[in-house]
């Protein structure tokens, strides 16, 4: 029997979190503090130009100062790591991003922990992800957020639920898995390791794939109850963008389902700005009217 699958788009959602910190940012700057985000890479590939350039044009619109510190492909691990100390020392920059892919031979895990965790919107510092684990405040990382923004926009329950997240990255999944059970789910991480996966998500309320495997989940591994999140972005050899799922056959199967594109990614590059208002807020010090605060659970 074939059921109405839901679409949970982002692109609204999206648009909502833009306009808040669009007021956010109007409101700090009446207080005479700009937010400023820093965005540090090392890297001629295309596609992460593209994006660092989407961010750009998305600060501009929301008021936001931000600076693209281009160090070339060639940038060695100690140039990288000089740049973040002095942007973690830098009073006027409120947010930092250290954008992948990086050079060669460079280790992400040496230099994400020079990146302030007062200024970490993005939740690289593993500082950040220990301190989302005791319920302390940390920005979690946004895609993370994203998947709990889309799931509390379409009123999706949580508390109580059984929630299987698909992949365990720092980046996603052990974030992601943490603010769920900040929301008082059940939650089953499964990884490579596991065992057939439909074991898992078939008997799931909310599945989350962020594993980067194209059509890992189909509809034979989904219920008429399952909401799906697909945080996967898989480019395809004729460009295209895919997500983890195999969107034709969980649709008509699942109760809902995102898109890819239009989904989790739109909701994350929002996210990233509102943070930065939010840490320039935090930083200031200022009596401003709580909008939004700095949280752990997303």
């Amino acid at each position: 029997m074939s059921t109405e699958t839901a679409t949970l788009s982002g692109t609204s959602l999206a648009g909502i979190i833009r306009e808040r910190t669009q007021d956010e940012a109007r409101t700090l700057e009446q207080h005479g503090v700009r937010p400023v985000l820093a965005v540090v890479m090392a890297t001629d590939d295309e596609s992460t130009r593209w994006y660092v350039r989407s961010i750009e044009r998305a600060a501009e619109r929301a008021g936001i100062g931000c600076r693209v510190l281009d160090l070339g492909h060639d940038a060695t691990e100690q140039v990288l790591a000089s740049v973040l100390r002095d942007l973690a020392a830098e009073p006027s920059v409120n947010g930092i991003i250290l954008q992948t892919p990086l050079p060669a031979g460079v280790r992400a895990d040496a230099l994400v922990g020079l990146i302030a965790p007062e200024k970490d919107i993005d939740g690289a510092n593993p500082l950040s992800l220990g301190r989302l684990a005791v319920g302390q405040p940390a920005f979690a990382p946004a895609t993370a957020r994203a998947v709990v923004e889309i799931l509390d926009h379409y009123a999706v329950p949580v508390a109580g639920r059984n929630a299987v997240v698909v992949g365990r990255s720092a980046v996603v999944g052990k974030p992601l898995s943490l603010l769920l059970l900040e929301r008082d789910a059940a939650v089953t991480v499964c990884h490579s390791r596991s065992g057939p996966l439909g074991t898992y998500t078939r008997e799931a309320d909310i599945v989350v794939v962020a594993a980067g495997r194209t059509g890992l989940l189909t509809g034979g591994d989904v219920s008429a109850k399952t909401v799906v999140v697909d945080v996967g972005t898989n480019v395809l050899a004729d460009g295209s963008l895919v997500g983890d799922v195999d969107g034709n056959s969980v649709r008509g199967v699942a109760a809902a389902l995102t898109p890819v594109p239009g989904g989790v990614g739109s909701v994350t590059t929002a996210l990233l700005l509102l943070h930065t208002v939010e840490a320039a807020r935090n930083q200031s010090g200022s009596l401003i009217a709580e909008s939004g605060v700095l949280q752990a659970a997303g």
